[in-house]
């Protein structure tokens, strides 16, 4: 067995908790079901297709898109394999991962990376609350179900959050003060005169705003 570190054994211990204290047999499928949300980003993708189908929403999926894109470069093409950190019931024989185990490395973990990419653009491109806080609750619900499934260590998940956040910044950053400003006038005009679904403001949404 590996030398645990100060860090590992945080981690296991949380792991273990869980196992032992939170698990559930009606609580399994709900939270696998929610944890296959996250699986290769396609709970926000489908987001972020909405948003773009959508003419007046159609800047905000531009800027989810591209903080998905940069989320993925970093953890799964930089952080991971740089990293190399195997998953938890790899190392640790009293870890039950309750899931098809993962075939890349566990840090950080992409599926709360991806979720916080997206989700985090959402209010700083100033979505409504009703749209904006059910994306931070799916996200944070797919980040926990992370530990309960026990694919991931508590701090890749924790590590991920963080990552995520960071690339929804960088992504809302690069799309409000680069794509938007510098980009040809030609092809914005194209992006957002292509065809899309229009939706017409309640007189009370337009007093809100």
């Amino acid at each position: 067995m590996t030398p645990m570190t100060s860090i590992d054994e945080f981690d296991i211990s949380i792991l273990e908790y869980v196992m032992n204290n939170i698990r559930k047999d009606w609580l399994d499928p709900i939270v696998i079901f929610i944890t296959h949300l996250g699986k290769a980003g396609i709970a926000w993708i489908i987001i972020i297709l909405a948003l773009l189908i959508v003419k007046k929403t159609r800047r905000v999926g531009i800027a989810c898109a591209v903080a998905l894109v940069l989320n993925v470069i970093l953890c799964n093409f930089i952080i991971k394999p740089l990293v190399a950190r195997p998953r938890p019931y790899d190392l640790y024989e009293q870890i039950i991962c309750i899931v098809k185990p993962q075939w890349d490395y566990s840090f950080p973990s992409g599926h709360t990376a991806a979720s916080f990419s997206v989700s985090s653009v959402l209010p700083y491109m100033k979505m409504k609350k009703r749209f904006s806080i059910p994306a931070i609750v799916l996200a944070t619900m797919i980040a926990l179900s992370r530990i309960y499934v026990c694919v991931h260590y508590p701090t890749d998940v924790i590590c991920g959050a963080i990552l995520g956040a960071m690339a929804g910044f960088a992504g809302f950053m690069l799309y409000t003060r680069l794509i938007e400003k510098k980009m040809p006038k030609k092809i914005m005009d194209f992006v957002f005169n292509f065809p899309g679904i229009e939706i017409k403001e309640k007189a009370e949404d337009k007093k809100a705003s």
